[in-house]
């Protein structure tokens, strides 16, 4: 029981929680994506009035289901104009997600004021409820899924009450065309409301845990390549807006291959790990480190070159101070690493060039003997 609650806790921690960079570019993808079909939605919304009236519905329902198709239709081209210029605006899968729920609820009171039972017992309008929650997964940000799913149910559930409380006698409450409001009735649908919800928060957070998995790596929990070639154009787009230096540092461990051969695969998993708890100990604010393959790994500083260079010494020179213990009473081994630095702008502009700048003084470090840091060309 205890275990199932720990576990349930973890999830809504989870889908509460700021998604990643790569979850958060993914989303962006998933704004556009919900924008246009947004925009294919809007259109296909011109056709129910049309429906309507050709099916003997009333003129003013016709009336008023045009004018809410063309509003709607308004507003989607504004999101997916917005949507375009991709993480721009941050509000804006919380904005067009509020407006596909209000725009639900402004249509089914515009319903209401006409006759009460159309307002909640409108089964197409109320669909649009499930559509502006369903809708939230492509963002992959639970948090998007768990507010157009409350503000769903808050609004309908305020607009039953409204309509009710306005009834003056039950005859009210009760239409040919659309059938009698009861409170039962009301609250299973605001319960389905609430089952959407979840169904799409838990949708989202088995989309965050896989991506998760691909932009961790396995063994040191550290993040690997997928996340690097995510999360770095971001991370220049930050440094040029803040006129700041960007280092990258790719460090290759020396020899480690005689590690693995002296004791085994698993001495040398456990050699990473302690690698990276040392480094993760060291580590200061505004430093990534990602594995990127085998025993290389890239450091990320928002230093200019020289300072890190500093930086990444010192850390080598502590690294060799904290000698791995193969197995409990063994003899411990040394353990050091070479680094190349390349600088973001000046000597790359993008990830590749700075990768192959840093590459080329990493091999510099290896010809001159190892266990040292490069971060100018000789």
């Amino acid at each position: 029981m205890l275990g199932t609650g720990g576990r349930v806790r973890d999830v809504v921690a989870a889908l509460l929680a700021r998604p990643d960079e790569i979850m958060l570019e993914i989303g962006a993808g998933g704004e556009l994506m919900v924008a246009r079909l947004r925009v294919v939605i809007a259109a296909m919304l011109l056709v129910l009035p049309v429906a309507n009236a050709l099916g003997g519905g009333s003129v003013q329902d016709t009336m008023i289901g045009l004018g809410g198709a063309i509003v709607v239709n308004i507003f989607a081209h504004l999101w997916l104009a917005l949507a375009r210029r991709r993480r721009l605006f941050r509000w804006l899968p919380f904005a067009s997600s509020a407006f596909d729920v209000t725009a639900t609820t402004v249509l089914l009171i515009i319903l209401a004021a006409d006759r009460l039972p159309a307002g909640l017992n409108n089964l197409t309008a109320w669909c649009g409820y499930v559509v502006a929650i369903v809708l939230t997964a492509p963002r992959s940000d639970g948090r998007i899924a768990l507010f157009a799913g409350a503000l769903a149910i808050a609004q309908y559930g305020l607009l039953a009450l409204w309509v009710i409380a306005s009834a003056s006698s039950p005859e009210q409450l009760i239409s040919s065309d659309y059938g009698a409001i009861t409170l039962p009735g009301q609250l299973q649908r605001l319960i389905l409301l609430g089952v959407f919800t979840l169904i799409t928060a838990m949708v989202v957070y088995r989309m965050q845990r896989l991506v998760e998995m691909s932009g961790t790596d396995g063994l040191t929990r550290l993040p690997n390549r997928t996340w690097l070639m995510y999360r770095v154009p971001r991370l220049f787009d930050s440094v040029r807006h803040d006129g700041d230096s960007l280092t990258l540092a790719l460090i290759d461990l020396d020899h480690f291959k005689r590690i693995n051969d002296a004791h085994g695969h698993p001495a040398g998993d456990r050699a990473l790990r302690h690698v990276v708890s040392v480094l993760r100990e060291l580590a200061e604010p505004g430093e990534w480190l990602v594995r990127i393959g085998g025993e290389e790994f890239v450091l990320l500083l928002r230093k200019p070159i020289g300072t890190a260079w500093e930086r990444v010494d010192a850390i080598r020179r502590a690294l060799g101070e904290r000698p791995f213990e193969p197995e409990r009473g063994a003899d411990s081994v040394p353990l050091s690493f070479s680094a190349g630095l390349a600088g973001f702008p000046h000597e790359g502009s993008d990830l590749s060039r700075l990768l192959r700048r840093a590459d080329g003084r990493l091999q510099q470090a290896k010809l001159q003997g190892r266990n040292r840091v490069v971060a100018r060309d000789t």
